[in-house]
């Protein structure tokens, strides 16, 4: 798992300069993800924060203006180490609903070591709207580019459109909720081989086709 610091998420005053700085905002981002994963945004506190990371209140008020600014910073670390991960992941595939199902297994053990992701990006729709489409819309958007390379490449059909990664997108965040987040009754593995099926052969009967 990936945890540097994402230097995206502020502007460059507020970047730590040092090795230590770097770690300690990974601190408070960590600890911020723990805070409001467990008590939402309006009771988590930035007393609360700081205890968690173990830092000092000040170091808080070096990296973040507000407890606002640090959701903020939080909904985007988190779509980044998302992304991160996935792009980890998909080292080894062979086609695109092979690259596909990577990156759902990929996401369903991101989502199980770090619960509190669905949380945070659902208060984020009221907290901070613009990071929570901004969450989903670059997400949607990874997964058309790789509809697309996989369209180039022969793998997939050639009429695909936006809509299709948004069905995807929608598939994957719902299958993470539930065999993520509300139960582990099936391994990762599974549930992105149960994915990977629908992608490749859909669900109607033999019969049913014309």
């Amino acid at each position: 798992m990936a945890t540097e610091y994402s230097d995206h998420v502020e502007s460059k005053d507020k970047q730590p300069r040092t090795a230590r700085g770097l770690k300690t905002k990974r601190k408070l981002l960590d600890a911020a993800a723990l805070e409001f994963g467990e008590k939402g945004f309006h009771e988590a506190s930035i007393t609360g924060i700081t205890q968690r990371a173990g830092t000092a209140l000040g170091s808080f008020y070096t990296y973040f203006d507000s407890k606002d600014e640090l959701f903020s910073a939080l909904v985007k670390d988190m779509s980044a180490r998302v992304k991160s991960d996935a792009a980890s992941a998909m080292t080894e595939w062979q086609d695109a609903l092979e690259r596909e199902k990577q990156a759902l297994e990929s996401f369903m053990n991101f989502a199980r070591e770090h619960k509190e992701i669905y949380r945070i990006i659902d208060e984020a729709e009221f907290v901070d709207p613009d990071s929570y489409r901004a969450h989903y819309e670059a997400t949607a958007a990874r997964i058309f580019e790789r509809l697309k390379e996989g369209e180039k490449a022969g793998d997939l059909r050639n009429d695909l459109e936006e809509a299709h990664a948004w069905a995807i997108m929608g598939m994957n965040v719902f299958l993470g909720l539930r065999y993520g987040i509300w139960s582990e009754e099936k391994s990762s593995t599974e549930i992105a081989e149960i994915a990977n099926d629908i992608l490749a052969v859909g669900i109607s009967s033999d019969k049913g086709k014309l």
